[in-house]
């Protein structure tokens, strides 16, 4: 990992930076009247809340963050990040009864057309199609495959500009339908499921990524791969640009094995903490064990990190 204040490489287990001294173990957010990061006068910081000295975005305030919690063990929230200027990331939970459970995340994908609107709508339509398929008495595979294709004709139904050189509206999505301690996940593109718990944590999905094809294929070393310009490029999203075919989601059923959470996230947080290990040692740090206390804790630690994406996080507490 790196210190959120001068970017010098520490490790999972220090208090403290070599580099600056800051302290790496804080969990409230830096009450400061200038720059957060590089220290700049107050008067620096523009109407937009970015530094002009070093362009770094300051902490957040209520309109960039959306909370929801429809449940004591279930929650999430989506933020701006430091870097952009828009939310493209969206997010949906829904309680159905006592022993189910959705969760949806995308991640509108930058370099197409409105790229928020397309996360929402997938959300949205995702989160309703997965409901009514439940309701109507579908398997939980169904019922993740037809909101992921419900998700696919609401992105694919956004009007585009035919003479705009930028892609269709597109984006990610990660879904889960947790069901008597049953998780059954749908996705595409990098936004991620994983499984937090103190016996072990683990990556559920894997990228549908360039990355991971380059890694895979034995074409690249990971280092190579990860510093390779295309290193964050996704390879299946959710567009009007998409195939019937290839918009079919991966999909994978997890028997719950132990209490623990089940956190869906988009790469605005996981680019800071991928290793599953790691996200059990962020989620120990949080002041409290409240899931929507959680998830302020790790999009906080995201910023500390350089917050440089939209960052969203839905977890469901498996006790």
């Amino acid at each position: 990992m790196n210190c959120h204040q001068c970017g010098e490489i520490v490790t999972v287990d220090d208090r403290f930076c070599e580099g600056c001294g800051a302290n790496l173990q804080a969990t409230s957010i830096p009450q400061v009247n200038g720059c957060e990061k590089c220290g700049a006068a107050a008067d620096k910081i523009g109407a937009d809340r970015y530094c002009i000295e070093c362009g770094f975005r300051q902490q957040a305030t209520s309109s960039d963050i959306i909370e929801i919690q429809p449940a004591p063990n279930l929650a999430g929230a989506t933020d701006i990040g430091r870097r952009h200027h828009q939310n493209e990331d969206a997010i949906g939970l829904k309680l159905i009864d006592p022993d189910t459970y959705i969760i949806v995340v995308c991640d509108g994908v930058s370099s197409s057309q409105q790229p928020e609107r397309a996360s929402q709508s997938a959300a949205t339509a995702c989160l309703e199609s997965i409901e009514f398929a439940i309701h109507a008495g579908k398997d939980p595979n169904t019922s993740i495959c037809q909101g992921v294709a419900a998700a696919l004709t609401a992105v694919a139904s956004i009007p585009i500009d035919p003479i705009s050189a930028v892609d269709p509206s597109s984006t990610t999505i990660v879904t889960a339908i947790v069901h008597n301690n049953i998780a059954t996940i749908g996705w595409l593109g990098d936004s991620r499921a994983y499984w937090i718990a103190t016996d072990k944590s683990l990556q559920l999905t894997q990228d549908d990524s360039w990355m991971r094809d380059a890694i895979e294929s034995g074409q690249f070393t990971p280092a190579a791969a990860a510093a390779s310009p295309y290193a964050h490029a996704i390879v299946r999203w959710l567009g009007a640009d998409v195939v019937a075919d290839d918009g079919i989601p991966n999909t994978l059923t997890f028997p719950i094995p132990s209490a623990g959470y089940l956190l869906l996230c988009t790469d605005g947080l996981w680019n800071y903490a991928p290793d599953p290990s790691y996200l059990h040692h962020l989620i120990q740090q949080s002041p409290s064990s409240d899931t929507l206390s959680i998830s302020r804790h790790l999009i906080h630690y995201a910023n500390q990190q350089g917050g440089q994406d939209n960052i969203t996080v839905g977890i469901l507490e498996i006790s």
